[in-house]
């Protein structure tokens, strides 16, 4: 056979189609990470004023109108409602003007991104200054000394996330290209589900116990590792039977390439763009990281709709993942017998 045939039968169509769908991801991937975090700037953050009721509105319209539109200032009646707001995570910073000195205070809550507590602090001094006035910070949620620029609770969900669609995808090709039967499928579900809860009690182990990167509680963090590791696991699980092979590259499409960048990890929400910000909630990498952070450093408040969004993503992919094998007409390899069986191989696949 000549190099050419060896080609030929190499190169086939549905060769072809891989290699340039992979070639599409890796052009979303450059675009998609470039795009979200090449020039973060912070657009309208919830913002707290605590002001003498003749300087708020003043300061309310001054702080609205910066150029850029920075803050999304609102009116908070006293000190301990702004902090309490901050730890409810309903702002992310808030203005305390003293009614007799020149020095204000500006909280933050670093725990929640350093980035953009550092971001406020320069805003807030920066406007003071117009009018010769000082200001300090306040950190009412400080990240742990560990925690560097607050990025270990979105690490380690990363982490969750990669474990949850490479599992997903090795049950998924484990036995060839063979699509999903109901037992198949019920056997993915069951390890992915085992796979899940030890994933995520060891990342939970590794980022407290072992390595003192983030505080709050380890069972907390356990259970959100289990839920986001099933989650995006039964997803490609989905995604492979109902596409093949390609729901793989759909898997890493969607975490990877628009939940990674859009998490508020490297830069917290408020600093991405529109379209980044608009998306990262509803994906698992950016549920999973607010509701880490919030484990962590905001008493565990405000953490139902992201757990609600995880949910969701598992509900949907095991339904799915189970509906498809049902609809899936038999062949001759579904009674094949269970490893360990006279001519029997694994039925994980």
């Amino acid at each position: 056979m000549t190099f050419a045939d060896e080609v030929k039968n190499a190169v086939t169509p549905r060769a072809a189609l891989l290699v340039i769908g992979v070639l599409v991801l890796q052009l979303l991937f450059i675009a998609s990470y470039i795009g979200a975090l090449h020039k973060p700037k912070p657009t309208d953050v919830p913002f707290g004023i605590v002001a003498p009721q003749q300087m708020s509105a003043r300061l309310l319209t001054e702080l609205k109108d910066l150029p850029g539109g920075p803050l999304d200032p609102r009116t908070v009646s006293d000190a301990a409602t702004a902090r309490r707001q901050m730890l409810d995570r309903d702002i992310d910073g808030a203005l305390i003007v003293s009614p007799r000195g020149t020095t204000d205070t500006v909280l933050v809550a670093s725990g929640g991104g350093t980035v953009l507590a550092d971001s406020l602090t320069k805003i807030i001094t920066k406007v003071n200054l117009t009018h010769q006035r000082t200001v300090h910070s306040v950190d009412v949620a400080p990240a742990s000394d560990e925690d560097f620029d607050g990025l270990s609770s979105f690490y380690l969900v990363v982490g969750w996330c990669v474990g949850g669609y490479l599992c997903a995808s090795i049950l998924a090709i484990s036995a060839g290209s063979r699509p999903a039967n109901r037992q198949r499928a019920t056997i993915r579900t069951g390890v992915m589900a085992l796979y899940s809860i030890a994933g995520g009690i060891g990342g939970a182990v590794i980022i407290g116990p072992i390595l003192g990167a983030l505080p709050g509680s380890f069972w907390g963090l356990s259970g959100l590792g289990a839920l986001t590791v099933f989650a995006v696991g039964m997803i490609t699980l989905a995604l492979q039977a109902l596409t093949g092979i390609v729901g793989i590259g759909l898997a890493v499409l969607l975490v990877v390439i628009a939940g990674n960048p859009s998490a508020g990890g490297a830069f917290p929400l408020p600093m991405l763009p529109d379209f980044w910000r608009a998306i990262g909630p509803a994906l698992p990498p950016g549920a999973g990281t607010w509701v880490a952070r919030s484990i962590a450093y905001f008493q565990g408040n405000a953490v139902t709709g992201p757990l609600l969004v995880l949910s969701a993503w598992a509900v949907v992919g095991t339904v799915a993942t189970l509906l498809l094998a049902l609809r899936r007409k038999p062949d001759a390899t579904d009674g094949a017998p269970l490893a360990g069986t006279a001519g029997g191989g694994s039925t994980l696949g």
